[in-house]
């Protein structure tokens, strides 16, 4: 039942993010309604300011060429460079790509970067390519798109299924394009390279100190939460750990083909000994469930740290859980949040929670421009100060406007951009 469990989630997401940008341009309208802006600051936001689609032509281990579609979208650059991730999969589109961008806008506002938004993707596969066809397209894609990206420009970063290696294939492309020594043209680059320590477990260790905000807010002991992880990934695996190391009871969590659950916590040191190098390990277990049936599961805190649209109207009245914070891009869809709010339960949304990321690679590229680097104890101590920071604004935000934290996040990152486009004269009112 495991992998066709998982499609039929897919499936069931896919119905309702089948364009991400008019969820993002319908809950953006909603959030400028509410701050009483005028209509042409939507018309502006609405959509990213350029956005390239490419075409790259790749030699296969087979010998054969084979054309793979590419996009940069660029948001909005008011407040600085733009900044985003790039990700390696077939189901990438181009208003997934455009809605990512504006979403990553919003957390750069929030989290009170001198970034404005940007996302890339390449539309392939990569769990079917060897290692020098990821390198190829690694390298081909910084080629497509050199000319608009830069580490004044465009900072690109690692997202789905692509990693420090593939960023440091990029920066070498990008190096030999230029002729020079480029360190803060990309983050999410391997140490030896210029990146930063504490990178890669950046946006886990940023649920977590959101998660504890959410505890000091609801006055409940972290260690007293039963937590559900849906997905086993690089965000979800290293929040696991962090979790099971803190005394938490991990009590379920997922991966492509199932879900684990065991109400008295999972060995999750030997759930991560024993994964794939793509976060599978429900496939070596005969006791495990659907993605479906484990999101249903009850527990006090859901974290969806997979897929967009997991969290739909089919399954919000069946979610059985004190509080929602979303570790994945657009787990929940607007219909969905609707119906947790009537049902009092809690969402922090992932343009809050999942900005662990975004801040330690801002942390990265000052770093690259000083030529100084931090220690691990430095960079936590910084994104934890960053974030819990942004959580109080945005908590109060939704107090202050009487909205839910999800429309809270929004009116936080608009406030800023609006205000650097105004004050370029690109805006008038």
């Amino acid at each position: 039942m495991s992998v066709e469990s998982f499609e039929v989630t897919k499936q069931q997401a896919k119905k309702e993010k089948d364009n991400p940008l008019t969820d993002f341009q319908e809950t953006l309208k909603d959030a400028i309604t509410v701050m009483n802006l005028p209509q042409q600051v939507y018309e502006f936001l609405k959509k990213p300011m350029r956005f390239l689609e490419v075409s790259i032509p790749i030699r296969m281990d087979n010998g054969k060429t084979e054309i793979f579609q590419g996009f940069r979208a660029q948001h909005n650059d008011a407040s600085g460079p733009t900044k985003g991730g790039i990700r390696f999969h077939p189901d990438v589109t181009p208003e997934e790509v455009k809605a990512l961008a504006g979403w990553m806008s919003l957390k750069c506002g929030i989290t009170d970067l001198p970034y404005g938004g940007a996302k890339g993707g390449i539309i392939c596969d990569p769990r079917k390519m060897s290692f020098d066809e990821l390198e190829r397209l690694s390298r081909g894609y910084v080629r497509a798109v050199s000319q608009l990206v830069g580490p004044t420009k465009d900072i690109p970063a690692p997202d789905m299924y692509t990693n420090s290696q593939i960023m440091a294939w990029m920066l070498d492309e990008y190096d030999q394009i230029r002729e020079f020594d480029n360190p803060g043209f990309i983050t999410g680059k391997p140490i030896a390279l210029g990146g930063s320590k504490g990178r890669e477990t950046a946006t886990s260790k940023g649920v977590l100190y959101t998660l504890q905000m959410v505890c000091q807010l609801k006055k409940k002991p972290l260690k007293d939460m039963r937590v559900i992880i849906q997905g086993f990934g690089n965000v979800g695996s290293y929040l696991a750990s962090y979790l099971y190391d803190l005394g938490v009871k991990v009590i379920g969590v997922a991966d492509e083909l199932g879900g684990l659950y065991d109400e008295k916590g999972l060995d999750i040191p030997y759930l991560i000994d024993n994964r794939d190098s793509f976060g599978i390990v429900s496939n070596l277990f005969h006791h495990s469930i659907s993605n479906l049936e484990l999101l249903e599961k009850e527990c006090d805190v859901l974290i969806p740290a997979a897929i967009s649209g997991v969290i739909n109207k089919q399954n919000a009245n069946r979610i059985n859980c004190k509080f929602v914070v979303e570790a994945a891009n657009g787990p929940t869809t607007k219909e969905a949040l609707k119906i947790l709010d009537e049902r009092e339960i809690l969402v922090v949304p992932d343009i809050l929670a999942n900005s662990g990321g975004v801040i330690v690679s801002y942390f990265e590229w000052c770093q690259n421009n000083q030529g100084y680097y931090w220690t691990e104890e430095t960079v936590d101590e910084r994104l934890k100060e960053k974030i819990t920071a942004s959580f109080i604004n945005v908590y109060k935000t939704s107090q202050k406007y009487r909205v839910n934290m999800k429309l809270a996040a929004y009116i936080e990152g608009i406030q800023k951009l609006a205000e650097a486009s105004r004050l370029r004269g690109w805006l008038k009112y």
